[in-house]
Order: structure tokens, then sequence, then C-alpha cells
């Protein structure tokens, strides 16, 4: 293993260019998890560095070592603690009273068992809809996960997210509280009643198209449909969300995708930050129309 002091801001890609690696090799190197900064893993050629952070190539051998993968799914991240998963739209987080086996949970434990001389198991930290795809942390014991569902109020979460429309103002934040009605649909009121709980969700427009916008979301409370109750409340429901106004469903699935995770290692107390890029039929959904002018931000990706 190979560790690299940064000295000045630069990025992934331009730093290993300048150390004599081939943009070819430096994607192979991104491929295989083999970089890491500052322990945490990265997967993009523009990744920022920032001066003082460290950075960390491992060996052929050391990458070899690390644990199989889960053919049924796409690991993002793994250690003796923690496993993220990269979960694709349409799959359940965990089983429900029709579904049983097309989740998450159960692939990933089904992977875990077969592992040689391998006692890891998956433990569940929190949920994705599932309509929506992108980062999904597991803990792999038990105390790692109470670990992680203490501080998870602490823990920055991002989405990347296609509205219907042209959403006003590009920045701004909604705070109210959630309630749940008899036929388990999510509803804000404007203050504290009976079985309510505060919710706040901020955003900024990335960009528009004639038809759609494109918003980071973040989540300062992680109460049930909280994001897509809150978009429809300003009148921009998220796209394929029939449930809470969308008129529409052109890429047959929810638009909302987990782009990023910044988090406390429950073990090794080292702050993790994990991205992911938009996915391509989110890409190509916000390609069609005529792009708008305006304040405009460039997510994570």
């Amino acid at each position: 293993m190979q560790s690299i002091p940064v000295h000045k801001d630069s990025t992934v890609l331009s730093f290993l260019l300048a150390r004599g690696y081939s943009k070819t090799k430096i994607k192979q190197l991104l491929k295989y998890r083999a970089i890491q900064v500052d322990g945490s893993p990265v997967n993009r050629l523009e990744t920022e560095l920032k001066s003082g952070a460290t950075l960390t190539i491992s060996t052929e051998k050391e990458v070899s070592e690390r644990p199989e993968e889960c053919p049924d799914l796409h690991i993002v991240y793994e250690d003796q603690d923690i496993i993220v998963i990269d979960k694709p739209a349409g799959l359940l987080t965990i089983a429900s009273a029709s579904e049983k086996k097309k989740t998450v949970f159960y692939k990933l434990s089904s992977c875990l068992s077969k592992r040689p001389q391998e006692k890891d198991r998956g433990f569940i930290v929190h949920r994705l809809d599932q309509g929506a795809s992108g980062l999904l942390l597991f803990a792999k014991n038990e105390a790692a996960q109470h670990a992680l569902q203490k501080a998870w109020a602490t823990v920055e979460k991002k989405f990347l997210v296609v509205v219907e429309g042209q959403l006003q103002p590009a920045k701004g934040t909604v705070k109210n509280y959630l309630c749940e009605s008899k036929i388990h649909r999510m509803y804000a009121a404007g203050k504290q009643t009976t079985g309510s709980k505060y919710a706040e969700t901020s955003y900024q427009v990335v960009r528009s198209s004639a038809n759609y916008t494109l918003v980071e979301v973040s989540l300062a409370t992680a109460r049930k449909n909280q994001l897509r109750v809150h978009l429809a409340d300003l009148g921009h429901p998220v796209v394929g969300d029939k449930k809470y106004g969308s008129k529409e469903d052109p890429i047959k699935r929810l638009a909302v995708h987990a782009s990023l995770l910044r988090f406390v290692h429950p073990t090794t107390g080292t702050t993790m930050e994990l991205t992911l890029p938009l996915p391509q039929k989110l890409q190509k959904l916000m390609r069609g129309g005529e792009q708008t002018t305006g304040p405009q931000a460039e997510p994570k990706m």
C-alpha cells in the first residue's frame, strides 16, 4: 500500500497524472476500489483533493484479499464493520408483507452467508424507498449498527432528484411537521399535532430543462417520504411519484437518487464520504428540452 500526501488542492486525475499514472491506469484503480482519500474510497476521476489530505493506493494483492463481491449487488465500499450498496431502483430495502426475497437485505444476507469462513451478517441502518436508487448503508455487526443508528441525525445525506416543472426559487428550505394518514400517506402540517414529526429539507437547483428540474436535496431529518412530500408541496412533485401528485412516469421509476453519505465510521472514527453519479436514465431525462438560465449548482457526481 502506498500513501501519498497532498500538498496542494487538486483532483484525483490531475494528482495521479502528475505522478506518472496514465488515465487508463487510474480508471482501472478506481474500478477495483484501489484508491482511498483519508480512508474513504474514491470512485470518480474528478474527486477533489484538498491540501493536507492523504491519498492511498492499494496493491493488486491487497485488493484481491478484500471480501468477494456480491453478484446481485453493486458494493460501493466494504470493510469489517460496514458495507455500502448502490441500491437499484425497484428493489425494496427490507421485506414487506407481500415480498420477502426481492430485497437488498435478502440478497446481501444470502451473499454474506456464502462467503468461505465468513461470519458476517447484514444489519439494517436506514432505508431507501423502493423506487429510489443510490447509497444504502448496512452494518456488519450489532455494535456498528447501534453506533451508526445512534449518530444517524449527524449523518449528511444528499439526493439528486428530478422534479416536474421549473422549480423557483432556485434555493430554499422547507420546515414543517409530517403526519401519516390512515391509508399510510404522509402529509404536512404547519404546526405540531399528536403523532406528527418535525421535518426539514433543503434544496438547490442544479439545472433545468423545458419540462424538468434537477435538484440537489439535503435532509436535516429522516422522516418517511419526507423528500417526496416537501417537493410536492412546493408544486413540483418528483417525476414518477404518482402517490404524491406526479402526472408522468417517463423512465418507469422514481426519479430519486441517494448521491452522498458523509458519516463518522463507527469503529475507526474516520469521516467517510461516499458519492455516486446520477444514473443514466435520469441523465437522459434531463437532456431533453432547452436549457434555461438562472442560479445553478454542480452536483457531486
